[in-house]
């Protein structure tokens, strides 16, 4: 959920959930969901907004289903994959809305996103569920003990009626080195307080969580993303309410967060055809702890006639190195690139890092909502980002009108993720 045709989760070689028809594609494109609910209230045969967590063997992606027009969707859906996404499992969470368990007192849900606990060999999915008049009394974790294949009715892990919540996201440390090895950290907005940004804790699989806190000075904003270097530092990129990204982090396991620190500013070109999109950070992590976090911005086109993908790194999550463009097409173009879902390969570290990034983009960012075509696209970096592959097609292109139709826009997710 953010305030300020037909559709199907797809996977691809890049383990990318994309909303899109069978259209011919340089990659071969697998259907591994689709959206099953039938109540009148919701844009039906749309699953959007997928995140998507790759350990050893097993692939889950998770996304939205069933989206409706002004926030949240029926349910939350899965899809795993024990065979390196060879075959895929899927299904709906249950005890999220009453769409799917007539008890539960929530309408719908939102922002989906999933991590693995290798310590307690627990997957998780968490979510923010929506009453019917749109408040987000809390935030909810469902577990999955048998690899993804099942999963339990969720657990609130902050008091309910404590706050009105938005954009999740969810990490384990997965480092057995690391002094809080399985401990798992949950990062959400508070919007009845400015969109404060909390980060809660875990020890124990997710079965518990600790008090919500906030950044030492209190940092405002939406859309973190954290990520755990080897050390168990936790380092939390997110887009601040002044048009900038920030980063904030905790040295001691989640027991305190230090202030939040500047990344970069943020130039932004609105993006044409009525598509609902914001320069929201991907971030990731190499095998050393090197941070790099992801985003649209026109700062390097001219005029800001197009949005690229740029990038920053950081080996400690306070000094951030300068913004890097991907060159996915040239300069001037015309292209319009954005949404983007940043891999790394934590095999791979320093100036051998391996970046796969997945995004979607307009050949021709002055386009129209008749004339506008949506593609997907992949690129990757051997290099840490400093020579990048050609541009791989994923799917497209896409007639906006085959998306869901949001108060904020078309919709095809306001984040992606690549694993």
């Amino acid at each position: 959920m953010r305030r300020v045709g037909s559709a199907f989760a797809l996977a691809t070689g890049a383990f990318v959930a994309l909303a899109s028809t069978a259209l011919a594609s340089t990659v071969p494109l697998q259907q591994i969901s689709s959206d099953p609910f039938t109540n009148t209230t919701s844009l039906h045969k749309t699953q959007e907004e997928p995140d998507t967590f790759a350990f050893g063997s097993t692939i889950v992606s998770t996304f939205q289903v069933g989206r409706f027009r002004n926030g949240g969707a029926s349910d939350i859906g899965f899809a795993t994959s024990q065979n390196g996404g060879r075959t895929w499992t899927h299904g709906s969470l249950p005890g999220l809305t009453f769409q799917v368990d007539p008890s539960s007192p929530y309408e719908r849900v939102s922002d989906a996103s999933v991590a693995f606990d290798a310590k307690h060999n627990v997957w998780m999915i968490s979510s923010i569920p929506l009453l019917p008049n749109r408040f987000v009394p809390t935030v909810f974790v469902s577990r999955s003990t048998d690899g993804g294949l099942t999963w339990g009715n969720p657990i609130s892990i902050v008091p309910l009626n404590s706050g009105d919540f938005d954009k999740n996201w969810s990490v384990c440390d997965n480092s057995p080195t690391s002094p809080f090895y399985g401990s798992c950290y949950t990062e959400f907005d508070n919007f009845a307080k400015a969109d404060l940004e909390l980060m809660t804790t875990s020890r124990d699989g997710g079965l518990t969580w600790g008090p919500a806190m906030s950044a030492g000075n209190s940092a405002k904003g939406l859309g973190g993303q954290p990520v755990v270097q080897p050390n168990g530092t936790v380092i939390v990129p997110f887009e601040t309410i002044h048009g900038t990204i920030a980063a904030f982090r905790s040295t001691d396991g989640g027991a305190s967060w230090d202030n939040a620190v500047l990344v970069a500013h943020i130039n932004f070109h609105s993006v044409a055809g009525n598509l609902r999109t914001s320069p929201l950070p991907t971030a990731e992590i190499d095998g050393s702890g090197i941070v790099y976090v992801a985003w649209e911005d026109c700062s390097f086109e001219p005029g800001c006639a197009a949005n690229d993908i740029v990038f920053s790194s950081s080996a400690d999550g306070v000094n951030w190195s300068g913004l890097s463009r991907v060159p996915a097409d040239p300069v001037g173009s015309g292209v319009d690139h954005f949404i983007p879902g940043l891999g790394v390969d934590r095999a791979t570290s320093g100036s051998r890092a391996h970046l796969g990034l997945t995004y979607y983009y307009y050949p021709n960012a002055a386009c129209t909502v008749s004339t506008c075509e949506l593609d997907a696209a992949f690129i990757s970096s051997a290099n840490a980002g400093v020579t990048w592959s050609r541009k791989q097609s994923l799917a497209g292109p896409m007639n906006l009108t085959w998306l869901p139709l949001t108060t904020q826009g078309y919709m095809v997710g306001d984040y992606i993720s690549t694993s």
